[in-house]
């Protein structure tokens, strides 16, 4: 057998046997249940964790929102992981790095590209690392807009729950690598913005990937897939990110719907994680354009 294939069939059995054949307590600590959750105290601490690959095009878009809509009602720590090597990414990082946002604190975090290639692992060293009160693990493809983080902030403040997620958001048209808004410049000066007009109401249904707001208290206890080794291992590649739905098996929530204002996802066709131009990027992308229905 592969290597691939030992890996989908490990994915098969802690996304079906863990926590139903075999008893969860053999693979993970348990989560704090809700009665043992913290409550905010005060202004609340939320943070944002966030992986870039390839795709600093993307990723302007959701450091701007932040520069161009900070949150008022709360303090928010943004992680990003990224890779040395990705140059346009550091180029990004240069310019942002120089702006003072209120509220905001900037946290970059450098990973080996092995590990960046498996998210769960630097989603794990934020949980463990995390002193929010609730962290948001999103992709490099939101946009927060106008009062979204605000918007987070009082809708997860009362809850006690172990874990929440955007009850709707705003999706572009899956766009062709050549659209004008994936080929901005990534070296000028100041923010880019969007046109909320370009985009087009969207259901979310479960709290998928990049739609998790984990309790701290949760975060911290069990990491994010930390006590199981497949999903904590470097990879020469990008992996899918199966562990998602390993995390909330081990943490044991199904997720609280909540009102999120503002929220935006730029879909693209052609993924960061190939090269540029290539023909197995290309192809992707025509597979993604052919099945696309939904904007999943």
């Amino acid at each position: 057998m592969s290597s691939d294939g030992f890996i989908w069939l490990q994915n098969q059995f802690y996304n079906r046997v863990m926590g139903s054949v075999l008893p969860l307590s053999w693979f993970a600590p348990r989560a704090p249940r809700p009665d043992a959750l913290s409550m905010p105290e005060g202004r609340l601490k939320l943070q944002v964790v966030s992986h870039s690959w390839q795709y600093a095009h993307l990723s302007q878009f959701q450091l701007s929102s932040l520069v161009n809509h900070p949150p008022r009602e709360c303090d928010l720590t943004y992680t990003l992981f990224h890779a040395a090597e990705d140059t346009g990414m550091r180029r990004l990082i240069d310019r942002f790095d120089k702006i003072d946002v209120p509220n905001v604190t900037w946290d970059w975090q450098v990973l080996p590209k092995a590990e960046l290639f498996r998210r769960a692992i630097g989603r794990n060293r934020a949980s463990l690392d995390s002193t929010a009160d609730w962290i948001w693990f999103a992709d490099c493809d939101l946009i927060f807009h106008v009062g979204c983080l605000d918007s987070v902030a009082r809708a997860v403040a009362s809850q006690r729950t172990g874990l929440c997620y955007p009850d709707h958001e705003g999706i572009t048209d899956l766009l062709p690598a050549e659209h004008p808004m994936l080929n901005q410049s990534l070296d000028k000066e100041g923010t880019v913005d969007i046109d909320p007009a370009l985009f087009r109401h969207n259901v979310i249904s479960k709290p998928k990937g990049a739609f998790q707001i984990v309790h701290g208290d949760v975060a911290r206890a069990v990491g994010y897939c930390g006590s199981i080794a497949l999903y904590q291992k470097p990879t020469d590649v990008w992996r899918k990110t199966f562990e998602d739905t390993v995390f909330r098996r081990v943490i044991e929530y199904d997720g609280v719907p909540i009102e999120v204002q503002n929220l935006y996802r730029i879909r693209h066709a052609e993924k960061g994680r190939y090269a540029s131009g290539s023909r197995w990027g290309r192809l992707r992308g025509q597979i993604r354009k052919a099945t696309d229905k939904s904007g999943s």
